[in-house]
């Protein structure tokens, strides 16, 4: 049964596509930048809102796809993490960790497609497309995160300065070692050390410096391909 008549959906898609995906883009930067650092801070009533959001991520994905299985793997997912929160109540273990990173892999990997879709449509290049782009990079950069949290636990010593417990500041060191992996910053502070650790940094570091190139090319090409089939004549 659906809840949300379907013209509705398809009036809701194509008025608010764009702004969406300039909410999301929000909605992933308070994630990342803000509660998790906090959370791994010792503020752990954070992950309350990180949890909010999600949910608020899972609703807009809801509005922005025509996929029932985009939303439905995110829904799995984010009911995983949901109740994994629930069980380190009374249980914490290192276990659970993988299955955290499987269901945010999820997430992230499906946002990423379907926010793909939505910005490299026919259409004109808008300022919330362009900031689009800008969520495409950031859900790079996290899916990159959950590869490095793989890596971590199941090799030993994969990387130096870091420990693969259950421990709240282990999202961040990961969110922290990818993105300056990802911008070639590379403090030296978290090092890899197993071979395919290292893999995986070079792979994040060759896109990393491909990716601004790669996506304004394609977003030239969309605007002028627009403006190209505006000044077409139309036939009478």
């Amino acid at each position: 049964m659906s809840f949300v008549p379907t013209n509705d959906l398809h009036s809701l898609r194509q008025k608010y596509i764009d702004r969406l995906v300039t909410l999301l883009t929000i909605l992933l930067l308070l994630m990342i930048f803000v509660f998790t650092p906090l959370q791994a801070a010792g503020l752990n009533s954070v992950r309350i809102l990180e949890v909010f959001a999600l949910l608020a991520i899972i609703a807009g994905v809801l509005v922005i796809s025509t996929s029932k299985l985009a939303v439905t793997m995110m829904s799995v997912a984010f009911a995983t993490i949901v109740i994994v929160i629930g069980y380190r109540l009374f249980w914490p273990t290192n276990f659970d960790l993988h299955i955290v990173a499987t269901a945010w892999l999820i997430i992230t990997f499906t946002l990423g497609v379907v926010v793909a879709k939505a910005v490299f449509r026919a259409g004109r290049v808008t300022y919330h497309r362009i900031i689009g782009a800008i969520l495409l990079y950031l859900l790079t950069a996290l899916t990159f995160t959950m590869l490095f949290t793989f890596v971590g636990l199941s090799f030993a010593d994969a990387f130096k300065g870091v420990s693969f417990e259950y421990d709240a500041t282990l999202a961040s060191a990961m969110i922290y070692l990818s993105f300056v992996t990802f911008t070639s910053t590379g403090y030296g502070d978290i090092v890899p050390v197993h071979p395919l650790a290292r893999s995986l940094c070079n792979l994040e570091a060759v896109i990393g410096q491909l990716y601004p190139a790669i996506l304004i090319g394609r977003l030239v090409t969309l605007e002028l391909r627009e403006q190209t089939a505006a000044a077409l004549p139309t036939a009478e």
